[in-house]
């Protein structure tokens, strides 16, 4: 009996173009397993070297990448923001790899890169809940809020907002927060001494969301009076700056507003430089006066978004009282400028 004949056995070749084709692919996107994996093994090898070989050299390249693989890092990063590819690096145990860099690389741009793409991980309620339930997590998380390196602040800062706003998680990240001394020193320094804009509204969304969620927290922060940054020599205690909650807000916000405004300044100072070049025979002595009116401008605006603030934060009906507890000279003077702030009686 005649019958076709059966297909011949596939080659090596065709089932290898087969496993590349649907195995290698990670979920339902093109993102390729393989080249994850070895993405991850290389993020190995940096903080955990084969050689043990120390020297001044060594320490040089932990403080940089190689364009090679800072690029290959920051496309994990971009994919990273895929939940089928959070899932995949939460599967093989990823976020264990970015702790161990946290932990122990001291390179800024592999320390923010790292922080990032745990903030796009923890976008995923299921991630999210995972990296809170480890203690250890935790506390190296947090510790990356007290870097210097403000790019890492900002993605820690992203990252912990996250957290604060997955309910099943938001009481762990308050409790620890509250046992974590150094938390407040940096929020402080930063909120005093940054000029990065981007960095201070993120940071003070995690402020105002820990306080949503700890009103007893907010209260202890603002009568906390000084306190000074961790990990610093005590011998050197006196020349070391002294931060408050109340002030450093404050200049938080006058930081903000001041840099938003200048750079406004700025775009109105061109328009003047474009019409002199028009009209050449106008006089050109009213430059004071117009550095006087742009000051003048500054002042009236700043006022006024402080008042904003003040009136805004409902959530803090005795605020001035409290203030009050802590600093009276402040909040006298606070009360003189802006009338508006009073606290009812």
């Amino acid at each position: 009996m005649d019958r076709n004949p059966s297909p011949p056995p596939p080659s090596c070749n065709q089932e290898d173009e087969e496993d590349l084709a649907g195995g290698d692919c990670i979920g339902s996107t093109v993102y390729s397993k393989h080249w994850l994996f070895g993405v991850l093994s290389g993020l190995i090898q940096i903080v955990t070297p084969e050689s043990a070989k120390s020297g001044s050299d060594d320490d040089e390249q932990q403080m940089e990448l190689t364009e090679e693989t800072e690029n290959e890092i920051c496309r994990v990063w971009d994919m990273s923001m895929d939940e089928d590819v959070a899932l995949f690096l939460q599967e093989f145990k990823a976020p264990d790899i970015f702790m161990g860099v946290l932990a122990k690389s001291r390179c800024p741009r592999l320390r923010e890169i790292c922080v990032g793409i745990l903030g796009n991980m923890a976008c995923f309620r299921e991630i999210c809940v995972s990296i809170s339930s480890c203690e250890d997590h935790g506390q190296v998380l947090l510790q990356c809020l007290c870097d210097s390196d403000p790019p890492t602040l900002l993605e820690t800062s992203r990252l912990l907002l996250t957290c604060l706003s997955q309910a099943e998680v938001a009481s762990v990240w308050v409790e620890r927060i509250r046992e974590h001394p150094s938390i407040y020193a940096s929020v402080c320094f930063i909120m005093s001494s940054s000029t990065n804009v981007d960095l201070l509204v993120k940071v003070g969304e995690v402020v105002d969301k820990l306080f949503d969620l700890d009103e007893k927290l907010m209260l202890e922060w603002i009568r906390n009076g000084t306190a000074r940054l961790p990990d610093q020599p005590q011998e050197d205690s006196e020349e070391q700056p002294v931060f408050s909650f109340v002030p450093s807000i404050l200049e938080a916000a006058r930081q903000i507003r001041l840099i938003r405004v200048l750079q406004n300044m700025e775009h109105c100072q061109k328009k003047p430089e474009n019409s002199t070049e028009s009209d050449p025979e106008e006089p050109t002595n009213c430059g004071s006066t117009q550095d006087e009116f742009h000051m003048k401008i500054l002042k009236d605006i700043s006022c006024e978004f402080l008042s904003n603030i003040f009136q805004e934060l409902t959530k803090v009906e005795d605020f001035i009282k409290v203030l009050r507890e802590v600093d009276k000279a402040l909040a006298e003077d606070l009360e003189e400028s802006f009338p508006s702030v009073k606290a009812q009686t």
